[in-house]
């Protein structure tokens, strides 16, 4: 069983290497390839692009000299057209490009960036302004740390001027693609990296420390312009696969066959942690702390699958306890930071060690849940329809099956037991609640029809309205005032009433 729930899921972990068998870690955003292999196919593209298109620019050349040449050709075996009136015409046309070429000189492009403006209507603060403020001042203690770094080092100075000079070059090129700009990034790595190997003599340790430290400054200062850029299709990605990942909250441990148990309480907190850590990375503006964060919640990953099974986890297990992570998670903009890192992140910490792996793993997650079936699930493809839609929520297996289960779906399913009972007692409500109406309308009928009733027989039978007779009036008053104790049979029967006297004393 357990095999067969793999089957969807597992990866070989050849798949996670480069495709063109250098021993580096693939990735997806690179068609399978690593930073280094995708720059060398790319630069490879780019060259043959270019030779067609010269190609391009010398047939269409050739076209125009000899489609020039058989019209000189006709114009000269026709006299009657005036050569002067086209030489006035071609001086025209020359004179007219000439000052369209200078006023392009002297036009701000639109590359340029705008003057600030001074005036006291633009004085007051914009809704961005608290946020503009704190990346100031990230800017400013980005840059303290990396003077400071470098005041040890010989070409300090030399190395800060050059990251300096290209971070202000870029804010010239917000308009380029964001491939231009990364492959413009990636170049300035490449170069200053050699040079460093060349200065350091190989040291190799010494110069990644000092590339860290170049990317944190350079990607601190220039966040805002290369991190999910408007000429890049990111945020619709980001919120296609939120989107995806909320239509999938059904998706159960048992389905992934996650080797988690979230009722051990170290487990619990491990499953907590890491869900924090991938969402924080959305908060870093380094990919190198970007980076970290994805490790921190591997390692917490690892360590719940460790107490879960108390053995070492395997590559089998981390696989399928990521994506149901990153599913309970729902990082936010979780494409756009994949590929920021991607485009910005120093390329030998993506091609080798820990953070690439673990970043590899995270882009193949992501590429499963977007193409998450019911196959992968053990599913027909009715049922998973059914699911996607809301339709439907997965049956929890039984007692039968507690054998395959884990210990949190006895809970489970007592849930879904109290879910049902409590449908039930809805039901059983809304039946009362229907009969008490049924009974209130029968007793308004009923009043009703007694009030019709009572009425009939004050209708038949009216009361006398005429007076008794005078002369009778007294009589019948004394009558009834001497009738009071005519009941009162032993009334004979009494003692005298007491006489008071009086005595002298």
């Amino acid at each position: 069983m357990m095999m067969s729930q793999r089957r969807g899921i597992h990866l070989d972990q050849s798949e996670l290497l480069c495709k063109k068998g250098c021993g580096f870690y693939g990735n997806t955003g690179w068609q399978g390839l690593c930073s280094k292999c995708w720059r060398e196919e790319n630069q490879r593209e780019k060259q043959k692009q270019i030779q067609e298109d010269w190609a391009l620019a010398e047939r269409l050349q050739r076209e125009e000299e000899e489609a020039y040449a058989s019209r000189h050709q006709k114009t000269q075996s026709q006299p009657s057209i005036t050569p002067f009136s086209k030489f006035e015409e071609r001086k025209t046309k020359e004179k007219s490009s000439k000052v369209n070429t200078v006023t392009k000189f002297f036009t701000p492009s639109s590359k340029t960036p705008p003057k600030k403006e001074t005036s006291g209507k633009d004085s007051s603060p914009s809704p961005s302004s608290s946020a503009s403020r704190h990346s100031s001042v990230d800017s400013d203690h980005a840059t303290r740390e990396f003077i400071d770094f470098l005041k040890p080092l010989k070409s300090g100075r030399e190395i800060f001027k050059q990251c300096r000079a290209f971070t202000e070059s870029m804010v010239y090129k917000r308009d380029m693609g964001a491939d231009e700009l990364s492959e413009c990034v990636q170049d300035f790595y490449q170069n200053l990296s050699e040079r460093l190997q060349t200065q350091f003599k190989g040291s190799t340790d010494h110069v990644e420390s000092v590339m860290d430290e170049v990317e944190k400054y350079m990607m601190t200062r220039l966040y805002k312009e290369v991190f999910c850029p408007e000429t890049t299709d990111d945020e619709k990605k980001d919120l296609a696969i939120q989107k995806r990942i909320r239509a999938l909250h059904w998706v159960t441990i048992e389905m992934l066959c996650v080797p988690v148990d979230e009722e051990i309480p170290e487990v619990s907190d491990s499953v907590v942690k890491a869900i924090t850590d991938v969402i924080e990375m959305d908060s870093k503006r380094v990919p190198k702390d970007k980076l970290g964060c994805i490790t921190r919640c591997s390692k917490h990953i690892f360590n719940a699958i460790k107490v879960s099974k108390k053995e070492a986890a395997s590559a089998d297990d981390f696989l399928p306890t990521l994506i149901y992570i990153v599913l309970k998670a729902n990082p936010p903009r979780l494409q756009s930071n994949i590929q920021y890192i991607t485009r910005f992140c120093n390329p030998s910490r993506l091609m080798t060690g820990e953070d690439g792996y673990y970043f590899t793993n995270l882009c193949c997650a992501v590429a499963f849940i977007e193409k998450l079936d019911g196959q992968s699930l053990n599913l027909s493809s009715e049922e998973f329809e059914l699911y996607m839609s809301g339709q439907a929520s997965p049956h929890w297996p039984q007692a039968s099956g507690a054998s395959s289960c884990s210990p949190g779906s006895a809970a489970l399913s007592q849930v879904h037991k109290r879910l049902d009972l409590l449908t039930g007692l809805g039901e059983r409500q809304e039946r009362v609640m229907e009969k008490a109406r049924q009974l209130e309308s029968d007793l308004i009928d009923w009043t009703d029809e007694v009030e019709q009733k009572v009425q009939s027989v004050l209708e038949s039978f009216p009361p006398e309205t005429q007076n008794p007779p005078a002369n009778t009036a007294s009589g019948t008053t004394s009558a009834a005032s001497s009738a009071i104790d005519s009941d009162n049979v032993e009334n004979e029967l009494l003692p005298p009433p007491l006489t008071p006297q009086v005595f002298a004393g």
